[in-house]
Formats: C-alpha cells, structure tokens, sequence
C-alpha cells in the first residue's frame, strides 16, 4: 500500500510545512504533499511606501494578510540585517525571497551578500533582470556565471535564479533567450517568471511552468492586462491572465514554494496600498 494514503490530515498538514526543508535537500516534495502554497508581496509593488517609512508599510502589509515579502531594497534596514529579522518576527512575515543585481552576487560582494540574507532567513536570491541575458555573446557565459553561484548556495540551503520580462522571450536563432538559459542552467537556477509579462510576451505562464518541472520555486502572480483587452483592469482576477492553470501548474510540477503577488499598476486612481489590497483579495478567492 503506498504509504501516502495512511497518512492522517495532521501529518499531511506537517509534511507541507516542511516544504523548504526538503528544498534545502535538493528534493521537491510530490504534488499531493502541498496543501497550499504561500503568498508574499513583491515590496516594489508598494515602493514609494516603503521609501516613505519602511517599518509602517512592512505593518500594512503583514495586516493585508500576506505570509512573507520579496524585497527590493531594505531602507533603514541596508546594514541591520538583525534589527529586520525582528521587524519581520514581530509581524510574522517571512523573507520569502530578494531581488538582488548580479553585482551583489560576484566576487567579494557574494560573502557579505550571503551574510545578511542568512541574517534575515532569506533563502532566494533572484536577480530581476540583466542585458547579459539577451545578448547573443554573453548569454551562455551569464548562464555559467548563475550555475557557479547556484553552486555555492546550495550547501547553504539558498538558491539563486533569475526573473523576466518581455525581451527574454526574445529569440537567439530558432529558440528563445528564456529557453535558452534554461537549458544552459542546472536545476538548482531558479526560473522565476513575472507570470504577468510572460503573457504580454505572447507566452502561455502555465505551459512554461510545465515545460520546466520544478524550478518555479518562487513565482511572480502580477495583474497584467494585455494590450488590447477592454473590460479589464490590472487587479488580480479582473486582468487578462488565466490565473487557474497557472496555478495548478505551480502547485502541481512547479515545485513552487511561493507565490509573489507584485502589483505594478494602479487602476482608478487607487493607492498601491489599497490596489495590492485588492488585488491579494482576487488571489485568495482563487486560492480558496
């Protein structure tokens, strides 16, 4: 009998809470061990907040309801790593990842990287994009650069990758620069996708989840609206990606341990606060 079918809701309930820790194994745990996956907030989505008072719009957004935040910076916070990881336990967030240039990963610059991102419990370390990526001659050579890195996390139980936006789905010849990195890189590369502008790019999000098994392990769900559209607006579940099998497909073969909600447009005239407010509103009934 496989053991799976033994096992009680409590004990189910416990192995998907170990999902980062067989992550920092190297192994993804089998589809029906997930129950859910969390979401973050991608902090850029409230920027401006941020910059304003950093400690007040980390409190807004803990009281939004989101489970963790994927940072773009750090504020009064750059050379306190100890002094955020409080801030983030006092409001029970979690790092559930950064987005760092390739110049904080390189050289001497990668020690201290790794020092205050282990500070604060943040295992992921995405870089948000890089015109190495679409360049025909240096591609490969990023691609290279992102596996040695890759390499030097892993034992540490964190990880690097890489997020897009239009361009990299770009083609080199007969196949895209996405694809491309792909298949230069070694499974332990994070492939984030900004679900959001794989879709402006012509691309189905989903279909790419599943085409790499895996190594969706932090995603961005972002409003987007593609051109065109009418009716539609860029809030979550009012905009013009198919959200479901996005979704299936992480919880599914993406081996996704979180789902980042980045809100980059402001419909309405609404505040960033009050269209993220929204927009994680639309994510949870999908979720639910």
């Amino acid at each position: 009998m496989d053991d799976r079918h033994s096992l009680t809701r409590r004990s189910f309930l416990g192995i998907a809470g170990t999902l980062p820790f067989a992550w920092t194994l190297g192994h993804a745990l089998p589809a029906w061990a997930v129950a859910r996956i969390p979401v973050a907030l991608q902090l850029y989505s409230v920027r401006n907040d941020c910059k304003e008072n950093f400690d007040a719009a980390l409190e807004k957004v803990a009281a939004m309801g989101f489970e963790g935040v994927e940072f773009a910076g750090y504020y009064n916070y750059a050379a306190n790593a100890a002094g955020l990881a409080a801030r983030l336990k006092a409001l029970n967030l979690k790092a559930a990842g950064t987005h760092v240039r390739m110049d904080a990963l390189r050289g001497d610059a990668l020690k201290a990287t790794i020092d205050f991102h282990q500070g604060i419990g943040c295992r992921f370390l995405v870089v948000p994009g890089d015109q190495a990526f679409t360049d025909p001659e240096k591609s490969k050579v990023l691609a290279d650069e992102m596996n040695a890195i890759a390499a030097t996390l892993k034992p540490l139980g964190m990880a690097t990758g890489y997020h897009n936006h239009v361009n990299e789905f770009k083609k080199d010849g007969d196949k895209t620069f996405w694809d491309l990195f792909a298949e230069r890189t070694t499974k332990d590369v994070i492939l984030q996708q900004d679900c959001g502008w794989t879709m402006a790019a012509g691309q189905d999000p989903a279909a790419y989840i599943r085409k790499y098994p895996g190594r969706t392990r932090t995603t961005h769900f972002k409003p987007t609206v593609r051109e065109g559209d009418t009716g539609k607006k860029a809030i979550f579940g009012q905009d013009s990606v198919d959200w479901k099998p996005v979704y299936d497909a992480c919880l599914t073969v993406g081996g996704t341990e979180w789902i980042v909600l980045e809100q980059e447009v402001y419909p309405d005239g609404k505040s960033p606060m009050d269209c993220t407010r929204e927009s994680l509103a639309g994510l949870k009934r999908l979720l639910a």
